[in-house]
């Protein structure tokens, strides 16, 4: 096969995938019908292999707090937590899915860190106890956030059945995983999902103090 000729069977192999794959709209609301902003919408293949997507993606540490508050991730994915505020930071995490620890730092710590079991893992700093984030691990490769709006969208979906799971770091019960069906074409799939989630307490946060972190 010539290289011409290889190049068009990728790009037919492409042309396929995409026309057979499909995008699951998610909106999640509380039982009183309000937007779930930062909840984690995942999908799993009940049969077959997952595809693994490597990537690396970013925890800032930024005004003295984790940002993004929620992050999903597959297994396998590194995580990198820069430092931009002008004062260091000293992050750790105890959960069972990922424990760690980063001292006290500046900048950009040398190496990321991997995240290669599935679970929750909640994020806080030594130096400001207010400070915290979350991590969900997952196996599945297709997966999303909720905005301010309650809105999630996963793309690129092959068609099959998949398992549906809804979570969010302060939910009050864990919603149970159901099956649904994916379809094949451009048509996307829409869920309306509920999720009974406290509300977020806002920690004091002091004034910065020259010299100290």
């Amino acid at each position: 096969m010539s290289p011409a000729q290889g190049a068009r069977l990728l790009a037919l192999l492409i042309c396929c995938v995409s026309a057979e794959a499909a995008s699951v709209e998610a909106s999640v609301l509380s039982p009183a019908g309000a937007p779930v902003e930062d909840a984690a919408v995942v999908i799993e293949p009940v049969a077959g292999a997952h595809p693994k997507r490597q990537r690396t993606v970013t925890i800032e540490q930024r005004d003295r707090d984790f940002i993004p508050y929620v992050t999903v991730v597959q297994t396998g994915t590194l995580v990198e937590f820069p430092n931009r505020d002008p004062f260091k930071h000293h992050i750790y995490s105890f959960s069972p899915a990922k424990t760690f620890e980063i001292k006290l730092y500046a900048d950009k710590p040398a190496l990321p860190i991997l995240f290669d079991k599935a679970g929750e893992v909640a994020i806080g700093c030594n130096i400001h106890d207010w400070m915290e984030a979350y991590i969900l691990v997952v196996n599945s490769a297709y997966f999303a956030k909720t905005g301010a709006d309650g809105k999630a969208m996963i793309r690129d979906v092959p068609a099959g059945r998949y398992r549906l799971r809804v979570w969010h770091p302060r939910q009050k019960l864990e919603a149970p995983q159901r099956e649904i069906e994916i379809g094949a074409g451009a048509a996307s799939t829409k869920l309306s999902l509920v999720a009974d989630v406290a509300a977020r307490t806002s920690k004091p946060k002091p004034a910065v103090e020259s010299g100290k972190y």
